[in-house]
């Protein structure tokens, strides 16, 4: 298994934007397909977005999608998660995760996961 870190969260006004990253060691990320997640207080754990291993497909749930971008750089065994007009809904931590199946990260069966890192949107 491949092992993540995120970092990049922080405390944002409402409307501002951050950039997350996961970083991976162990193994190259450039067969695996990779995704976030996010878990707000009191509720579960939440598609945010999915990219192929090449990059050249990428998937994003409803309430992010236009303001969320997710890219890859292979090379440096990146991910990011570039987070624009942010509010308050999306207040959760932010978990990476990686599997060799694109359709496990989707659905959440992913077997790498990081330990999150916290973002807070004040309004």
């Amino acid at each position: 298994q491949v092992q993540l870190v995120e970092s990049g969260g922080g405390l944002v006004q409402a409307g501002g934007s951050l950039r997350l990253s996961c970083a991976a060691s162990g193994r190259t990320i450039a067969f695996y397909a990779m995704g976030w997640f996010r878990q707000a207080p009191g509720k579960d754990r939440e598609f945010v977005a999915a990219i192929t291993w090449s990059g050249g497909r990428t998937y994003y749930a409803v309430s992010v999608k236009g303001r969320f971008t997710i890219s890859r750089d292979n090379a440096k065994n990146l991910v990011y998660l570039q987070m624009n007009s942010l509010n308050p809904e999306d207040t959760a931590v932010y978990y990476c995760a990686a599997d060799n199946s694109y359709d496990a990260v989707v659905h959440g069966t992913s077997g790498s996961w990081g330990q999150g890192t916290q973002v807070t949107v004040s309004s």
